[in-house]
């Protein structure tokens, strides 16, 4: 599902109800445990979270930074962690973490897929936004830039 939604609230009220209610569930569970100094805004078609233009301007794209996003595919929902993909041990502590709350983790490799919130491990997904402020994630970005151009 493509949307050209310029706010959440918007991207929300294209959805069907009960789309729309599991989007919202999983926002709020992102927002409540998001760092300070990232911004909600709509990129690419989904709910962003990223480092503003005015913090970080040296981008590859000349976009802000995305930390994370939320999207309404068209069989089922994704949840970007962008943090989460930097370093194989992070991924292997979602994996681990989503076994012991004794749920299947469908990853992709810059994903979460997912068809219901309750499909979530909901507190290893809050730990992981949680992870990585701003200038931790910038250095990460930076570090990953640097070994990409090498």
């Amino acid at each position: 599902m493509r949307s050209n939604a310029t706010t959440a609230a918007q991207y929300l009220s294209e959805m069907e109800p009960d789309r729309a209610a599991v989007i919202g569930h999983v926002r709020d569970l992102v927002n409540a445990a998001m760092p300070q100094g990232y911004v909600e805004h709509v990129a690419w078609g989904m709910i962003t979270w990223s480092i503003p233009l005015e913090l970080y301007p040296d981008t590859y794209n000349g976009q802000p930074l995305a930390y994370a996003a939320l999207a309404a595919q068209k069989n089922y929902y994704s949840l970007y962690l962008n943090c989460g993909y930097t370093s194989p041990e992070r991924t292997e502590l979602l994996k681990a973490a989503f076994a012991t709350a004794g749920k299947k983790l469908d990853m992709g490799k810059g994903c979460i897929r997912f068809r219901r919130a309750e499909d979530l491990a909901e507190d290893a997904i809050a730990a992981e936004i949680a992870s990585t402020g701003p200038d931790e994630f910038i250095e990460i970005y930076e570090a990953s830039r640097s070994a990409s151009r090498s």
